[in-house]
């Protein structure tokens, strides 16, 4: 017994204030480095990105596999655009917002939608065309529901923005 009192004894006197002070700032330093770290990949895991899948079909219920979809922000700019068909099924991988979203076809009327996109999420819009009344679109329409006009009506109103940021 007196031996392990002796022992005792001598670690007392071993043992510093500053020994043990430095001892637990090693430790907080350490649990303070490694939360910051723990918590940085944790941020850099989250999710950015939700994915939009669309069902586009007829009154019949037939999938429309030829409608053109585009996806638009509230303020009209365009974000993407694709066909319903490729790929079919498919969703499209769009940031985390809220996008409008207009389907058109040639023998149906165009359809326009809000939609949530949420982060690691599906969001899933179903559609259904309602067909056209009376004849058919002129070539003039035809020409501009096409991608390439399209895509002329999307320059043209981005120039218009840039004229407008750059007027003098």
């Amino acid at each position: 017994m007196s031996h392990s009192r002796d022992r005792l004894a001598r670690l007392r006197g071993s043992i510093s204030l500053n020994g043990v002070r430095t001892v637990v700032l090693l430790i907080a330093a350490s649990m303070s480095i490694s939360g910051f770290v723990y918590n940085y990949l944790r941020a850099a895991s989250v999710p950015t990105h939700g994915e939009l899948l669309t069902v586009i079909r007829d009154p019949r219920q037939t999938p429309l596999s030829d409608a053109q979809v585009e996806v638009l922000t509230l303020q009209e700019a365009p974000v993407a655009s694709f066909s319903a068909a490729a790929p079919p099924g498919g969703p499209r991988v769009l940031k985390e917002g809220t996008y409008r979203l207009r389907v058109t076809h040639p023998k149906h009327v165009t359809e326009t939608r809000l939609v949530q996109v949420i982060a690691g999420h599906t969001s899933e819009v179903r559609l259904k065309l309602a067909p056209r009344v009376g004849p058919a679109p002129a070539p003039a329409e035809t020409a501009t529901a096409s991608p390439l006009g399209d895509a002329r009506r999307f320059v043209t109103a981005g120039m218009g923005s840039l004229k407008k940021i750059f007027k003098p």
